[in-house]
């Protein structure tokens, strides 16, 4: 860690102690900014960097709402605003208990490098609450998310922060929010991503991280003239993301043999087929069961329970050429990083939000022969759509499924191309972090020099 690197981190965690996502977000983008901070002295006169790591806007308060017993509960709810210098705060709205003001910082201020590489204009935010939806009647979260709205629709708006979904928050929780923002603003704006198709949503929104991820490992399969035909994929997760980064695999010829959810993961050696990933899509999504009981339909399955006693994920222990973590952040540690890579994994394209730890990043990184895909360049294809989404609101005119489908594969190669480009032009050829993280800050550090000490 250089001198410089050293310091910051210092100032970041005597400035937001006990936040070591965040921590771990920032250091892992500063390691990489180091050498363009070099070359370009002025960007740390002007300290953009740490005017980045700041948020420019932090908003809490409090969620009370009454159950279905009448019984009055009270959650937390955030939204971060944490860059707007190339267009509005825009990121997805967390609902889970572990939600807390270090976790959504850390969401946005990968979410502001994300929403960069996309060449789209958006700034970065986040937002949430400890709110659990897991096995509430529809009444109880209805009533959550009108009782949530009401104090964040104040701060939100179509061309101020635009928010979407994210962990606990699908198209059911979006439809409750939107229809609160409308009767509180009286106006029908796109102010929310992840509508519903007949009330301005995209074709593609639902699909896109899932699909982005693996445009992304084909991309990096391609520097190597290789495709995903025949390879054996393990996806963690169970929710949107690793359903559809299933659906887009099978697509392109590949196999998963896992899916997870918290409590345990099932390994299909067969692999999850399409009529798999059906049954799958209805336990989840409709019946909102756990993921081990696919092996009661599938009995060539085995389901392994979670053990947090362990010092890896036994998911990460299986042969296998391609890994898509889709869960959450941190589920990848340097021992599980160490197993994918002996079982022969050499492609790692992350779903899910800063899923690896930057010990695990070290170890991927440490072997020439893998390609790794952080979360801010691979799975951006959500974020992408979700922009699509805002444009399509702004002209009143509905794209078709393929074209917004067209249009996140260009962005996706753009991505890797910007990825690939800007990591030779700095010296480290083939590291995708390096890329990833300069060439996201390229852009907005560029946009705040313009517009001045703000």
């Amino acid at each position: 860690m250089s001198e410089y690197v050293s310091n910051l981190m210092a100032e970041v965690k005597a400035k937001h102690p006990a936040q070591p996502e965040f921590h771990q977000a920032v250091e892992e983008v500063a390691e990489s900014l180091s050498i363009v901070l070099d070359r370009h002295p002025e960007y740390r006169t002007s300290k953009v960097l740490e005017r980045i790591i700041e948020p420019e806007r932090v908003i809490i308060f409090r969620v009370p709402w009454v159950d279905d017993q009448g019984d009055v509960n009270v959650n937390i709810g955030f939204r971060i605003e944490m860059n707007s210098a190339i267009g509005p705060y825009k990121g997805g709205l967390r609902f889970h208990p572990s939600v807390n003001l270090g976790i959504l910082k850390f969401l946005a201020f990968e979410q502001v490098f994300k929403n960069s590489l996309t060449t789209l204009p958006m700034g970065g935010g986040k937002g949430g609450s400890d709110f659990d939806p897991k096995g509430k009647s529809d009444l109880k979260i209805m009533r959550f998310c009108q009782a949530f709205m009401s104090e964040l629709f104040r701060h939100i708006g179509p061309n101020t922060d635009v928010p979407a979904g994210d962990i606990g928050v699908g198209g059911r929780e979006i439809g409750y929010l939107f229809g609160t923002y409308k009767k509180l603003r009286n106006e029908f704006t796109g102010v929310l991503t992840g509508k519903g198709l007949n009330w301005g949503g995209s074709l593609i929104r639902p699909e896109a991280t899932g699909y982005g991820a693996v445009y992304f490992a084909a991309e990096m399969l391609g520097t190597r003239n290789e495709t995903l035909e025949g390879k054996t994929c393990l996806v963690s997760g169970s929710g949107n993301v690793a359903q559809f980064t299933t659906e887009k695999i099978n697509e392109l010829g590949g196999k998963v043999v896992t899916l997870s959810d918290s409590n345990g993961y099932i390994y299909d050696e067969e692999g999850i087929d399409a009529d798999k990933l059906k049954y799958v899509m209805d336990l989840k999504n409709v019946r909102r069961g756990r993921v081990k009981e696919y092996t009661d339909e599938y009995k060539n399955a085995v389901y392994t329970e979670l053990d947090p006693n362990m010092d890896h994920n036994p998911l990460w222990n299986h042969k296998a050429d391609c890994a898509f973590p889709s869960a959450t952040q941190n589920e990848i540690n340097d021992v599980d990083a160490q197993n994918l890579v002996k079982n022969g994994v050499y492609v790692i394209s992350e779903g899910a939000n800063m899923p690896t730890t930057i010990e695990g990043i070290n170890v991927f990184q440490a072997d020439k022969n893998v390609l790794y895909g952080p979360g801010k360049a691979a799975n951006a294809g959500g974020v992408a759509v979700s922009g699509l989404e805002m444009t399509q609101n702004s002209m009143r005119i509905p794209w078709s499924r393929k074209e917004v489908d067209d249009k996140l594969k260009n962005i996706m190669n753009s991505i890797h191309k910007t990825c690939i480009d800007t990591a030779e032009r700095f010296g480290h050829p083939g590291d995708y972090v390096v890329g990833a993280n300069i060439g996201g800050f390229l852009k907005v550090a560029d946009a705040m020099m313009d517009q001045g000490v703000v």
